[in-house]
C-alpha cells in the first residue's frame, strides 16, 4: 500500500530559469522585499474610472427618477458604492452603485412607507449582510437555481422596462406592472411629442452609437453610449423642447435622512429581508461575471503575446457581502438608495482595462465631485432621456442567452413561472413560486423512472433510465420478475442514485438468479461494467482513499486495528496499546490494506489472475521510474496486470553498460532492461521522470565525489551525474514544457535527466539492436505530481533526430493511440490498452451482485 507524503506544492515563477553559468539554483528563492504602497493609481485605472464615472451619473439619476426618490439619493449611492464597497470589497473590479434590481421593491416600499422609512430599511438590509458575510454564506446564495436567479432579474427588467415607457410617453407610472400595462392603451390618445421624441432619440443613439461605421465612428465609440446619448438629447432638447420636463436637483441642505421604522414589524422585516436578497444576488452574480470577463481580458492578452500568463485571483465573495453590507448601511444612513454590484458598471470598467480598485474608488470620487460641482449642468438633462436610459437596462436584464441556456437544461418551467410571480404578484413571492417549482420539477425528475427490457444474444437486457427510488420499486420488482429463472441478464443502470428500496429488491432478485446458475452483469450507459466496490456501509472511507493522505484507517484509534467488516482478520489479531511505535501503527496499517484487497478487489481481480498466472507475463512496455512513493504508475497510465514490466529506482537512474567496475557495479537495471527487451520482447521503454524528485535535489545541493564514494546512496547518484553536467553545458539546448521554460532548477535538472537516461539506455547492446530492427520505441515521460499532469517528449528528441528537447503536455480527450487527430510523438499509457478501463476499474469477469451494486465512478482499483 503506498504511503502518503505531504505534497509541498511549488508556487514560483514559472517564468524564472537557473543561470545557465552555474547551473545550480536553490528552488526556493527569498521573497521579494514588501512594498508599503498599498494603494497605487494606474494610467490604466485613471482612464478606467473616468469611463465608468460617465456611464454612473446619468444611471443613477434615471434610477432615483425610476423608483421616485430624491434625485440626489442616486448620487449618494454612487459615491458610497464606488468608494467604501470598492475599498472594502472582494471583487477589486467590481463597481457598486443605485441597485437597479431593486427598482420595483425601492418604489413600492417609498409608496409604502415614504422615503425615510425606506431608508431605514436599506439600512436593516445592510445590517443583515453583513451578518450572512460574517456567518460565510454567500456561496450558498449562489446555491439557488440559475433559472431562479435569472428570472428574478428578468421579471425585475420587464417591470423596469414598461414603468420607464410611461415616462417616456410623456406620463406617470403607476406602482403595480399590471396597472401600468393596462394604462398603456389610455395613454397612446394623450401624448404630449417632446417627451416621447426626446425618448426615441435616446434609444436610437444608445442602439446606434457602438455600432457607428468607420475611422470616425471608431473614434466617437470610445466615448460610452449612455453619456452621448443623454449629452446629446440634452443639446437637442434645450433648443427644440424647452419646456420639457427636467432633473431636479434639490439642495443638499434640505437632504431627507432616515428615521425609525413606522409600520408592521413583520412586513418591515420582510421588506429588509426582499432587499438583502435581490442586492446580494445581484451583487454576487456580478461578482462572478467579474471574474469570467476578467479570465477572458487575460487570457487574450496572453494570447495576443502583450502580457505574460498571470493567474486570476477569484473573488472573496464572503468579503464583498460584507461590504456591500457596510455599504447599504451607509447609504440608508446619508439617505441613498439601496446599493448592489453593477454588471453594466462592472463589465465597463473591465472592458476599459481596469487593473485594481483604484478604478472604482476614483469613480466615486469622480461622481462626489460632479455631485458637488456640477449640479446646474445635471439640471439641464430631461426626464425623458434618463428614463430611456433605464428602460434599455431594464429590457437588457432579459437575457436571451441565459434563455436559452436554461432552457437547454430543462429548466425553462422554473424561469417562466418565477418571471410571472415576479411580474405578478412581487418579487419575494415571485422567488418562492420560483423555488417551488423548481423543487416540484427535481421531485418529478427524480420520480420518472423508465425501465425496459429486451433480448440481445440470448441475454435480457434491463435499461434503467432516471433515478431508482421506492416509487419505482414496483414497476421494477414487476420486470424483473417476468425474466426467466437462472437466466443470464445485463442490468444497464443510467442513474447516479439508487435508494435502500430500490438496491434491496435488485439485490433479491440478482441473489436468487445466481443461485439459480444465472450470471448478472451490472453496467452503465456507456457499457462500461460497474465492478469496482466502495466501501461497506461500516467502513469510514472508500478503498482509493489511502494514498490520498486521508490515513482512514487510523480513524479507530490506537486501540487496535479498525473494523473492516468483512476482512478475514482472527479474533486473536494483536491489539495496539496505547502510544504505540509508529512502527507498529505502520504494520496495522499495512494489515488493514490487506485486508481491504482481500474484502473489495480480490475477488474481481481473481479471474484476470488466475489468466495471466497460467498464460505468463507480456507486458508490453518497460516503464523504468522512480521509487518515489507519489507515483502510481497503474494509475497515471490508465493500466492493470500484466501490462507493466516496472522498474523503479531512485532517481529513475539508467546506468550506461560501461560503467562497470570492482568497486561500484549495478547490473540491476541493466538486467531488468535485458529480459524485457530479449526474453518479453516489450514493444517500448518509456523513462519517467517526476516533480519534485529528491534525487534531483540531492544532486544540485551536493553533488557526490565520484573519486571517493561516501554512502550507497551517493555511489547510486552518480549515475545522475551525467544529467547535472549535460544541464550545465552550453552545448545542448534547455529542456523545456510545452514552449515554456522550467520552473526552477530542480524541475530542470528532472527533465534533462529524462533525456540523458534515454541516451544511456540506447548505449545497451539489446536496446540498440531493436531500435536497428525498428521493433521498439522509446518515450521520454515527466509527470507533474502536483498538477497531476503528464508531459511526454516529442518523438524528434526521444529518438535522438532532433535538437529540441520538448515535452508536450497530454490533454484528456480521446485516446491519442486510437483517436485520429492526435500530434506524433506522444503517447498515452499503455499501446496494448489497459487492463483497467476508464472509471470502471477491470477487465470484464464475474462479480457478486452486493459490490456490483455497490460500485462508485471514482474509484480506481489496484492503486
Amino acid at each position: 500500500m503506498p504511503a502518503c507524503v505531504p505534497i509541498r506544492n511549488d508556487r514560483s515563477s514559472r517564468s524564472s530559469r537557473p543561470p545557465r553559468a552555474s547551473g545550480i539554483k536553490r528552488p526556493h528563492s527569498p521573497p521579494p522585499p514588501p512594498n508599503n504602497r498599498r494603494f497605487r493609481i494606474s494610467g490604466a485605472d485613471l482612464s478606467a474610472s473616468l469611463t465608468v464615472f460617465l456611464i454612473a451619473v446619468p444611471m443613477s439619476l434615471g434610477l432615483a427618477v425610476a423608483m421616485d426618490a430624491p434625485l440626489a439619493a442616486g448620487l449618494v449611492s454612487a459615491v458610497i458604492g464606488g468608494i467604501v464597497a470598492g475599498l472594502l470589497g472582494g471583487t477589486p473590479l467590481q463597481v457598486s452603485g443605485p441597485s437597479a434590481g431593486l427598482t420595483v421593491v425601492t418604489a413600492e416600499l417609498i409608496q409604502i412607507y415614504g422615503w425615510r422609512t425606506t431608508c431605514a430599511i436599506t439600512i436593516g438590509a445592510g445590517l443583515l449582510q453583513i451578518l450572512l458575510g460574517s456567518l460565510r454564506a454567500a456561496r450558498s446564495a449562489l446555491a439557488v437555481s440559475p433559472a431562479i436567479v435569472h428570472g428574478t432579474l428578468a421579471g425585475i427588467g420587464v417591470a423596469i422596462a414598461l414603468a420607464q415607457l410611461h415616462i417616456v410617453l410623456g406620463g406617470s407610472p403607476h406602482s403595480s406592472v399590471l396597472d401600468n400595462i393596462r394604462s398603456l392603451p389610455a395613454l397612446w390618445g394623450q401624448l404630449n411629442p417632446a417627451a416621447p421624441f426626446i425618448g426615441a432619440l435616446t434609444l436610437t443613439l444608445l442602439v446606434l452609437w457602438p455600432r457607428l461605421p468607420g475611422r470616425i465612428g471608431s473614434m466617437l465609440g470610445r466615448i460610452p453610449a449612455a453619456l452621448a446619448a443623454v449629452v446629446i438629447a440634452t443639446a437637442v432638447a434645450a433648443v427644440a423642447t424647452p419646456a420639457i420636463a427636467r432633473v431636479d436637483l434639490p439642495s443638499w441642505r434640505s437632504h431627507a435622512l432616515p428615521e425609525l421604522p413606522q409600520g408592521p414589524v413583520a412586513a418591515l422585516a420582510t421588506a429588509m429581508f426582499t432587499v438583502m436578497l435581490v442586492a446580494s444576488l445581484e451583487s454576487l452574480l456580478a461578482a462572478v461575471a467579474v471574474d469570467k470577463l476578467t479570465a477572458d481580458r487575460t487570457a487574450a492578452q496572453h494570447k495576443d503575446g502583450n502580457t505574460p500568463p498571470v493567474p486570476v485571483k477569484r473573488s472573496d465573495l464572503d468579503r464583498e457581502l460584507r461590504a456591500q453590507g457596510v455599504a447599504n448601511a451607509l447609504a440608508g444612513f446619508c439617505g441613498g438608495l439601496p446599493v448592489s454590484g453593477g454588471a453594466v458598471r462592472s463589465s465597463a470598467n473591465v472592458r476599459a482595462g481596469a487593473t485594481s480598485r483604484a478604478s472604482t474608488v476614483l469613480h466615486g470620487v469622480w461622481v462626489l465631485l460632479a455631485a458637488v460641482m456640477l449640479v446646474t449642468a445635471l439640471e439641464w438633462i430631461p426626464l425623458a432621456a434618463l428614463a430611456a436610459l433605464v428602460m434599455v437596462v431594464g429590457i437588457q436584464m432579459v437575457n436571451y442567452a441565459h434563455i436559452r441556456n436554461v432552457h437547454r437544461h430543462r429548466e425553462f418551467l422554473v424561469y417562466g413561472a418565477t418571471i410571472t410571480g415576479v411580474i405578478t404578484v412581487g418579487v419575494l413571492e415571485g422567488v418562492a413560486i420560483g423555488i417551488v417549482v423548481a423543487v416540484g420539477v427535481a421531485l418529478h425528475r427524480l420520480a420518472r423512472t423508465r425501465i425496459t427490457v429486451s433480448e440481445q444474444d440470448g441475454k435480457h437486457l434491463v435499461t434503467v433510465r432516471g433515478q431508482l427510488t421506492f416509487l419505482a420499486v414496483p414497476r421494477l420488482s414487476r420486470l424483473l420478475g417476468r425474466l426467466p429463472q437462472g437466466g443470464d441478464a445485463i442490468v444497464e443502470l443510467d442513474g447516479f442514485f439508487m435508494d435502500h428500496a430500490a438496491y434491496e429488491a435488485i439485490q433479491e432478485w440478482c441473489t436468487a438468479q445466481t443461485a439459480l446458475g444465472g450470471r448478472i452483469v451490472f453496467t452503465g450507459r456507456s457499457g462500461g461494467r460497474i465492478a469496482e466496490p466502495s466501501s461497506a456501509a461500516h467502513s469510514c472511507c472508500r478503498p482509493w482513499t489511502p494514498w490520498r493522505n486521508h490515513h482512514c484507517h487510523d480513524k479507530a484509534g490506537h486501540a487496535g486495528p479498525p473494523s473492516v467488516p468483512g476482512a478475514e482478520v482472527t479474533a486473536g489479531s494483536p491489539a495496539v496499546p496505547s502510544g504505540a511505535s509508529a512502527v507498529r501503527q505502520g504494520a496495522h496499517r499495512l494489515l488493514s490494506g490487506l485486508s481491504s484487497f482481500q474484502r473489495t478487489t480480490a475477488p474481481l481481480v481473481r479471474e484476470e489472475l488466475a489468466r495471466l498466472a497460467a498464460e505468463g507475463q507480456q507486458p508490453s512496455q518497460l516503464f523504468i521510474t522512480c521509487a518515489d512513493s507519489r507515483l502510481v504508475t497503474s494509475m497515471i497510465t490508465a493500466s492493470g496486470p500484466g501490462d507493466l514490466f516496472t522498474v523503479r529506482n531512485v532517481g529513475n537512474l539508467v546506468p550506461p553498460p560501461d560503467t562497470e567496475s570492482t568497486t561500484s557495479s549495478d547490473d540491476s537495471v541493466a538486467a531488468a532492461i535485458e529480459y524485457a527487451v530479449d526474453v518479453l520482447e516489450v514493444e517500448s521503454i518509456t523513462i519517467c521522470g517526476h516533480s519534485g524528485c529528491g534525487a534531483m535535489q540531492a544532486l544540485l545541493s551536493a553533488a557526490p565525489d565520484t573519486e571517493a564514494p561516501r554512502t550507497p546512496l551517493w555511489r547510486w547518484l552518480r549515475h545522475g551525474l551525467p544529467s547535472l553536467e549535460r544541464m550545465r553545458s552550453r552545448h545542448h539546448s534547455w529542456a523545456r514544457i510545452s514552449g515554456r521554460m522550467p520552473t526552477d532548477a530542480v524541475e530542470q535538472l528532472c527533465l534533462t535527466n529524462v533525456v540523458q537516461q534515454l541516451e544511456h539506455l540506447r548505449a545497451h547492446d539489446s536496446v540498440a539492436r531493436r531500435l536497428a530492427a525498428g521493433t521498439l520505441q522509446l518515450h521520454g515521460m515527466y509527470f507533474h505530481v502536483g498538477e497531476a499532469q503528464a508531459y511526454l517528449l516529442t518523438e524528434g528528441a526521444s529518438s535522438g533526430t532532433g535538437p529540441d528537447e520538448v515535452f508536450a503536455r497530454v490533454a484528456p480527450g480521446p485516446d491519442p493511440v486510437t483517436e485520429p487527430g492526435v500530434e506524433p510523438g506522444t503517447l498515452l499509457g499503455t499501446q496494448a490498452g489497459g487492463a483497467f478501463s476508464t472509471g470502471t476499474g477491470v477487465r470484464p469477469g464475474t462479480s457478486s451482485c452486493p459490490e456490483a451494486l455497490r460500485a462508485t465512478p471514482d474509484t480506481v482499483v489496484g492503486a
